[in-house]
């Protein structure tokens, strides 16, 4: 008997185009120059830490996360806040 070929699971694909408001908490104060790194976002201090907060698609998530080791920032924590997802705006079909 032949094996079939796994057949890929794409159930979770959506998932990659919905948005969800996150928190991203990083060690220390930004200052503007690397505030502006995250000009679409929300970037709060709070207490010692700050906290970048947004609503994201998976993408640009990896994108903030990327930008946060690009900037040599330590990651704290990163929170995905409670309230109802939305599709994102996509051109593409």
């Amino acid at each position: 008997m032949s094996a079939h070929p796994a057949v890929p699971d794409t159930r979770h694909v959506a998932d990659w185009f919905t948005t969800h408001r996150y928190e991203v908490r990083v060690r220390g104060h930004l200052g503007g120059t690397i505030r502006h790194a995250f000009a679409d976002l929300r970037v709060e201090t709070r207490g010692k830490d700050t906290a970048v907060v947004g609503a994201l698609d998976q993408s640009a998530l990896h994108g903030v996360l990327a930008q946060i080791e690009l900037l040599g920032l330590e990651l704290l924590e990163v929170r995905r806040l409670p309230g109802t997802p939305a599709r994102a705006n996509r051109d593409e079909p």
